[in-house]
Order: C-alpha cells, then sequence, then structure tokens
C-alpha cells in the first residue's frame, strides 16, 4: 500500500463509520473506484480500532461515569442510576449482532459483498431514514431508552451485517422511530458502537490469525492514526449540527451512490 492509498482508505473509514453512510460500503467500494488491490483484513482492523479510540475518547467522561455507577451498583450494591442502566442497555442492544455476526460472519464477508447488494442497501435503508426522520416524534433523550427500545435497535443493528445498510445509519433511524431525537438516537448509536466495533474486529483479527495472512505494521498504525482523528472530528461535527440540518444530506447522497452504483453495475 503507498502513502496516498492509506490516506484515502483511512480517512474514509473514519468519515463513514459514523455518518450514516455504511462504512463497509465505501470500504469497499473505494478500492474499487481507485484501482487499488484490496487492502487486507489486517488494515480493516487498525482503522476500526482507531474508528474505536475516536469515539471512547469523545465519550470519555460519560463512559467513565457509566463505568463507576456500573461497577458501584454491581460489586457494591448502590442503586441503579441512569449511567448504569445505559451499561445494561448496550449489553442488551449488543447481543443479537453478535449472535449474528458469530452465526453469518463467513457469509457476510464473502458473498453479500457485491456492489447490487450495497446499491439495493443504500438506497432502501436510506430511504427508510428520511421516512423516520420526518415522520419521528423526535421528543425523548437517549436515558429515555428502555429494555424494549434498546432490544429493537439492537435487532435492527443486525441488518448493518449488509454492505450499504450503515450501522450508525440503521441504529439511528431505529432511535428515530422509537421516538428519540436526532442527536439522542446519535449519541445512542455512536455509543453501541464501542462494543460492535470491539466484537467485529476480534473476530477479524481471529481470522487473520488463523490465516496468517501478512501484516504491514507501519501501514496499520499509520491508517489508524489517520482513522481517529478523522473519526473524532466527525463525530465532533455531526453531533453539533444534526439537529439542525437533519438527515436529508445524507438520504440524498445515498440515493446518488445508489444510482452510481447501478450504472457501474451495469
Amino acid at each position: 500500500m503507498d502513502s496516498l492509498q492509506i490516506f484515502i482508505l483511512a480517512i474514509v473509514q473514519g468519515l463513514t463509520e459514523f455518518l450514516p453512510i455504511s462504512s463497509s460500503a465505501h470500504l469497499i467500494l473505494t478500492p474499487m473506484l481507485f484501482g487499488y488491490q484490496d487492502q487486507g483484513l489486517g488494515f480493516d482492523v487498525a482503522v476500526h480500532l482507531g474508528s474505536l479510540l475516536a469515539v471512547t475518547t469523545f465519550f470519555r467522561h460519560e463512559l467513565l461515569d457509566m463505568a463507576g455507577d456500573f461497577f458501584r451498583s454491581v460489586i457494591k450494591g448502590a442503586p441503579p442510576t441512569q449511567n448504569s442502566q445505559m451499561v445494561w442497555l448496550l449489553i442488551l442492544a449488543t447481543l443479537p449482532i453478535m449472535a449474528a455476526g458469530l452465526l453469518f460472519f463467513s457469509e457476510v464477508e464473502h458473498e453479500l459483498r457485491s456492489i447490487w447488494v450495497i446499491a439495493a442497501a443504500t438506497i432502501l435503508f436510506g430511504l427508510l431514514l428520511y421516512w423516520y426522520d420526518r415522520n419521528g416524534s423526535r421528543t425523548r433523550d437517549e436515558y429515555s431508552t428502555s429494555w424494549r427500545d434498546a432490544l429493537i435497535i439492537g435487532l435492527f443493528q443486525v441488518l448493518a451485517l449488509i454492505p450499504g445498510t450503515s450501522r450508525s445509519g440503521i441504529t439511528i433511524t431505529a432511535g428515530m422511530m422509537l421516538g428519540l431525537t436526532r442527536e439522542a438516537a446519535s449519541r445512542f448509536s455512536f455509543l453501541l458502537s464501542i462494543p460492535t466495533i470491539v466484537m467485529s474486529g476480534s473476530l477479524v483479527t481471529l481470522e487473520l490469525i488463523i490465516h496468517q495472512e501478512p501484516v504491514d505494521w507501519q501501514a496499520m498504525l499509520v491508517g489508524a492514526l489517520f482513522s481517529f482523528v478523522s473519526a473524532y472530528l466527525c463525530i465532533r461535527l455531526f453531533l453539533h449540527v444534526i439537529d439542525r440540518i437533519g438527515m436529508l444530506p445524507f438520504v440524498i447522497y445515498r440515493l446518488l451512490l445508489g444510482a452510481v452504483l447501478i450504472w457501474i453495475a451495469l
């Protein structure tokens, strides 16, 4: 991998991991569009690690509060708080994709990575995002999420195994469907990305070890760094403006991207 390829793929991953436009689709499509060879599993792990560090850094204060309250409630029997409750909700919301990922990891990695699948998912779930952005009540914050809500969001997240769906896009859609504001749905989605990225990264790392693929450590380090910077800036800007601009710009982008993909496939 040359320096430009590393930079482009890392920036693409960092931006698209948290925007509702599908990072997996862009990581598949970018090498196709630029004529690059597939970047390999090792680099995918590195850029996802950069994204993971970005979201944990951004939410570091919330995560420390959640961890403290969670362990006090579990170990010391302290009364549950909003923070400790949120930890349980994130665990519950992660279980469906954990089960689905373990069962269908091979099929997702090797059988669904086609332009037609990406195009269909990009358009379909973009329209679904638009529908609930326009019609959701958007009156609740993320701390009003119930056990039922968390499970529903978790079940929606399973759809993100389909390339082109967008993990953040489908979980934000589910949140708005349940009445969360745009920012609240986004914050819950970003917090939910932490255990999800850890899980998916662990699976890919295991496959990397099993197949003993060669690793370019310098490319991985640089890729993780650029992914971290772009993802952090993306989260910060997205949460700052999303309640004002809405989801329409991302929906339009998804529809245009889907149309381009269909044109390429034809």
